[in-house]
């Protein structure tokens, strides 16, 4: 399907983020002013409380159109080109028959491929687009490019079209045109959906664009990306030595999550792994030919090139459009591509990483098999010493979290509590501000930061868990480690807690990181202001609170690549699709254009044309105010480029002298290349226009802004203004 929704989680293991996709439940419509509403209930992220929000009733559709990818595939070149080669291939091998071309294409969207078919020769396709406004949209643009008479646009779920006189289609189609993949091929339906219409919609040896796809993977050690994965040991120095927090066995034992990891894997340095085989070509599917859905796995022998640890699979795949392979679109990273210099930057298909279910050690020269496993949407890998097919299995179960833990922290967040450096600044602050007396109340979710608390010799420690999951999770860390009996957890919503929850004590050191699982935008975690404010009457006096304040910062930067999912394509291939761009603007202007959106910059390469400005802070020492929290100014743009947006992040002052930035880590370099926290996802403000910094120099080079905090809501509103702006 064109513009499949752009990742808003980390992977595919964050139920608990996707309430910020505001989980909403229609409860109540009503008449205003001649347009529909419709009042949808979300949990705030940032305030906590459950809000009824009375919103336009095209709200979700217009929150769909503007978080798709639909620009990010039309600026998509390379992928372009390929379809439109292989499509005139298919067309002229039908022809060269003697036969009629008809086409059937499964996910239109633009309709941009079906407008290649009938350029090409096709004397009639039948388009199937389930998302009602995009079919709508897809009708404008083929009647606008002239194709009305040779394109049917069909919205309906490809399973439910009909055949015969009176059906959607006459006959059945002899081209089969899809593009129904994702980063891990067959996440999107892709082999049902194919099933289905060779079954019922296609005839027997048909054409089929692409014609075939193969998977390949290869087998490394990285601890880097291991740590996404398992909870390593973390050292706590104490006065009295050091300490090792170590994983539960459970924790070690657990298969992981049941999803694939997908990233801009060109982003990932080759020093953060050892490659441990070569590049295997693990199964491969012909769309011209009946397609299977059913579980299957695929084994490949090989020799590890170097003894190590197996840890990961990398994988990707590549399609060829046509039958003798001459005409392929390659997702393989630069390390693996046959043309580094080619490379074809895109954000709908990236790369792979697999976790197998326990690290196993190999050794240079044997002979192992790796496996890769699939049923109808998702893939998973194992290695074993001989093939399946020798040892009588034939499919390993899908792994399945068994230990909580990859339920309730994604990738990111198991990376971050691994990183032994970011452990060491929060015991370093603490060890400033804690005393032997000191109660302790610890406000995060899934948090440590109880744990370093009684190790460096807090009284007495609390720590809240508003989930019966993180509860359970945490009971079991805490027994691994013989603390269940030293850390008293209290499993409810920490503004629901009472003097008895403490023991009638008082709370001398409230401490957070914070973390919290609701939260997608960097101000999010503000809920733990919320929380120091609801907890206020248990706090002692002279109480401390860590960390101690708060700041919001922004940096205009230039971006490399990701610009291109917020720019308009105008013309794709010679077809014209300024109605999907309109399309895309109404949608943004409906809301999401005065809004900022998560990114993990780390995947996303950008210079800063602007030095990094604090414009907002927040003062954890007092409640949260009534009144908002303004500012006004302007950013300096001190490098040349194009200003694609603003970056917005925040920094928490755990002391006076220790501060932890989930943004920038450290100065821009004099190219202005940034470095941020791989651990946490940055606000991303895309300017509607850029501006050319590189005007003479007594032009205006600058950027206005208004960023305001409401305390009411927990929002974080924001608008960018620049001057000397030139359109995209």
């Amino acid at each position: 399907m064109e513009g499949y929704p752009r990742r808003i989680c980390d992977d595919k293991t964050c139920p608990q983020e996707v309430s910020r996709a505001r989980l909403l439940f229609y409860a109540k419509t009503e008449e205003l002013i001649g347009t529909m509403k419709v009042f949808c209930g979300r949990a705030n992220p940032t305030t906590g409380s459950m809000e009824w929000l009375e919103e336009d009733e095209h709200y979700d559709y217009h929150q769909e159109i503007a978080r798709s990818s639909y620009a990010d595939m039309l600026h998509d070149k390379d992928r372009n080109i390929k379809y439109y080669q292989g499509i005139r291939a298919a067309v002229s091998r039908v022809k060269d028959r003697g036969q009629k071309a008809l086409v059937l294409d499964i996910g239109t969207g633009t309709g941009l491929l079906s407008m290649m078919a009938v350029t090409a020769g096709a004397d009639f396709c039948y388009a199937i687009e389930v998302f009602k406004p995009m079919a709508d949209a897809a009708v404008k643009i083929v009647e606008k490019n002239g194709f009305s008479d040779k394109i049917k646009i069909i919205n309906k779920h490809s399973t439910e079209v009909t055949i015969g006189p009176d059906g959607d289609m006459p006959c059945r189609a002899n081209i089969l045109i899809t593009e129904l993949f994702d980063t891990e091929l067959i996440g999107e339906g892709a082999l049902p959906s194919y099933e289905h219409a060779h079954r019922h919609l296609m005839q027997e040896n048909c054409e089929a664009v692409p014609h075939r796809a193969t998977v390949y993977a290869q087998l490394v050690e990285s601890r880097r990306m291991w740590s996404w994965n398992k909870l390593f040991p973390i050292r706590v120095q104490t006065s009295l030595g050091e300490k090792v927090i170590v994983p539960p066995l459970e924790l070690e034992r657990c298969p992981g999550a049941p999803s694939v990891c997908d990233i801009q894997l060109n982003q990932v340095s080759p020093t953060d792994f050892t490659v441990l085989s070569d590049v295997l070509p693990m199964f491969s599917v012909d769309f011209s030919k009946q397609v299977s859905s059913s579980a299957a796995c695929h084994s490949r022998q090989f020799e590890p090139l170097a003894s190590g640890r197996a840890q990961v699979v990398l994988s990707w795949w590549d399609i060829e459009m046509d039958p003798e392979g001459k005409i392929k679109c390659t997702m393989a990273p630069f390390w693996a591509h046959s043309d580094p210099e080619e490379l074809q930057w895109r954000d709908h298909w990236m790369q792979c990483v697999y976790f197998l279910s326990q690290e196993e050690p190999v050794i240079q020269g044997s002979v192992l098999c790796l496996v890769a496993h699939h049923d109808d949407y998702c893939v998973w890998y194992s290695l074993q010493k001989t093939s399946p097919e020798k040892n009588g299995r034939v499919l390993l179960a899908r792994p399945v979290c068994d230990c909580q833990a990859h339920l309730l922290w994604n990738r990111p967040r198991f990376g971050e509590i691994n990183d032994q450096d970011r452990t060491d600044q929060y015991v370093q602050a603490l060890s400033t501000v804690l005393k032997p007396d000191s109660v302790c109340l610890c406000i995060s979710d899934g948090s440590l930061l109880s744990m370093l608390a009684y190790h460096l010799g807090a009284e007495q420690v609390f720590t809240v868990e508003s989930s019966a999951a993180s509860h359970r999770l945490m009971k079991k860390i805490f027994k691994a480690n013989h603390l269940e009996d030293k850390i008293n957890m209290i499993e409810k919503r920490p503004e629901l807690l009472t003097p008895a929850d403490l023991g009638d004590k008082k709370v001398s050191l409230l401490l957070g990181e914070p973390f919290f699982t609701t939260s997608l935008l960097p101000w999010h975690n503000l809920y733990f202001w919320y929380v120091r404010t609801a907890v206020d009457r248990h706090l002692g006096p002279g109480a401390v609170v860590m960390p101690q304040a708060a700041s919001l910062h922004v940096v205009v930067v230039e971006f490399r690549d990701l610009w291109r999912i917020r720019s308009p394509c105008g013309n794709c291939e010679g077809f014209d699709v300024h109605i999907m761009d309109d399309m895309i603007k109404c949608a943004l202007d409906f809301r999401e254009s005065k809004e900022a959106e998560p990114h993990p910059l780390w995947e996303y390469p950008c210079r800063s044309l602007s030095e990094p400005q604090q414009i907002l802070t927040f003062d954890f020492l007092q409640p949260v105010p009534p009144q908002p929290i303004r500012a006004e100014g302007t950013i300096e743009l001190r490098r040349s480029g194009r200003s694609h947006g603003a970056v917005l992040w925040m920094e928490y002052h755990l002391t006076p002298d220790s501060t932890v930035s989930t943004g920038l880590l450290k100065p821009a370099e004099n190219k202005g290349d940034c470095c941020w926290n791989p651990h946490c996802k940055q606000a991303v403000y895309f300017f509607n226009t850029t501006q050319d910094s590189r005007a003479p120099p007594d032009s205006p080079r600058t950027v206005s802004y208004t960023v305001a905090f409401h305390p009411d809501t927990g929002d974080v509103t924001m608008d960018f203004t620049l001057s000397d702006a030139l359109t995209c």
